[in-house]
């Protein structure tokens, strides 16, 4: 067996991987964080420490933490196939996911989750509403950010898989 033979199946599951984190990502954008911000302050900051307490778990933790890991074998192989192009796609969309995806979650989002989780909720629905504005103002825009990311690495890989339908290994030239 050559490295192409490992290529394509590594390639999906980088793909099936980034695009269940982007998906994840995505949802908090436009369905999770408005549904909450529309909420009750003090339900809001309740459910949200739930979520947060909840989403470490063995479903997601793989996703989170796999993705790089098979964006990175996916470049690897594709170096060994002799692929060039498709090396680099895999090796740039493991790099942006690393800083865009991961690095920035656990940067930005996850002290500010760790902040929240600490907030004992007041009985006051102006209080817990200054406490939530400004938590899921910040917190948005950091999601934003890595989802816009995670977004960038689907359309790498899908460039890859388009590289890689062109079939053979690039070849040095000859002069």
């Amino acid at each position: 067996m050559t490295a192409r033979n490992f290529l394509l199946p590594v390639a999906f599951l980088a793909l099936l991987a980034t695009g269940a984190i982007f998906g994840f990502f995505f949802a908090w954008v436009c369905s999770t964080m408005w549904g909450l911000d529309g909420a009750d302050p003090r339900v809001a900051i309740e459910a949200m420490q739930a979520m947060n307490a909840s989403v470490r778990n063995w479903v997601f933790a793989p996703v989170f933490f796999g993705t790089p890991v098979f964006l990175a074998a996916a470049a690897a192989v594709a170096w060994a196939a002799g692929m060039r192009r498709v090396m680099l796609l895999f090796g740039l969309a493991c790099a942006l996911y690393l800083a865009g995806g991961l690095a920035l979650t656990m940067l930005a989002n996850v002290p500010m989750n760790a902040a929240l989780a600490a907030v004992k909720i007041p009985a006051d629905a102006a209080a817990a509403g200054a406490i939530w504005s400004e938590y899921s103002a910040d917190w948005q825009l950091w999601n934003i950010a890595r989802t816009v990311a995670c977004a960038v690495v689907l359309l790498l890989i899908g460039a890859a898989f388009l590289t890689l339908r062109d079939g053979a290994p690039e070849r040095a030239a000859h002069g």
